[in-house]
C-alpha cells in the first residue's frame, strides 16, 4: 500500500472536523492499537515527517504521535491521547511549517514559544509535558489538526516547494 493512501490530503472532510475524545476505556484495546500502528507506519514512511494526528489517517480521534528520533528527548515514538493545553507563553515566535496532509506547501506560522499539555500515553498513564522550541511547535500544530485547523489557515508567505526530482543525481 502506498503511503499517499495512508495520509489523507487537505481535501478530506475529517481534517476539517473537531476530533472526538478517545474514551479512556479504549486505551490498550486492539481497535485503538490498530489506529496507532497505522499512524506510526504513516509518519515513519515520510522522511521529513515529525508527527501525525489521527485525523490525517482518517480517524476522527483526539490523538497524535511524535515520531521517535525527531528530538533527543524522544528516542521512540510518543503517543499523546486526548491532549489538552494547560499553559501557554505570552511570547510568540514566527516559525516555518509544512504538513504531511498539505504536501510541499510551507509557510510561516505564529506559535507560542512555550506550551504545557496534559495527555494520556498508550498505556493509559496521564502525563504533563512542558515544551519549547520544535516540540512546542509540534504540539500546537498537531492540536490544531485535532480542532480541524490546517497550518495553511494561519500561515503567511505560503509557497510550494516540491522535492527535487533528481535529488539523488545531485549527491
Amino acid at each position: 500500500m502506498k503511503n499517499e493512501k495512508l495520509i489523507l490530503n487537505r481535501s478530506a472532510k475529517v481534517l476539517r472536523q473537531k476530533a472526538l475524545p478517545v474514551p479512556l476505556k479504549d486505551i490498550g484495546t486492539k481497535k485503538l492499537g490498530d489506529i496507532i500502528a497505522k499512524m506510526k507506519n504513516a509518519v515513519r514512511a515520510e522522511e521529513d515527517g515529525v508527527a501525525i494526528a489521527a485525523p490525517q489517517v482518517g480517524a476522527g480521534l483526539r490523538l497524535f504521535i511524535v515520531k521517535g528520533g525527531v528530538l533527543p528527548r524522544y528516542e521512540n515514538d510518543r503517543v499523546f491521547i486526548n491532549p489538552e493545553i494547560v499553559k501557554i507563553s505570552r511570547k510568540k515566535q514566527k516559525v516555518e511549517e509544512g504538513c504531511l496532509s498539505v504536501r510541499w506547501l510551507y509557510g510561516v506560522v505564529e506559535r507560542h514559544e512555550k506550551i504545557t499539555i496534559t495527555a494520556w500515553d498508550e498505556k493509559g498513564r496521564k502525563q504533563t509535558i512542558g515544551a519549547s522550541g520544535l516540540l512546542s511547535q509540534i504540539f500546537q500544530h498537531e492540536i490544531d489538526h485535532l480542532d480541524g485547523i490546517l497550518f495553511t489557515d494561519k500561515a503567511e508567505n505560503v509557497r510550494d516547494l516540491p522535492p527535487l526530482e533528481n535529488k539523488d543525481a545531485e549527491n
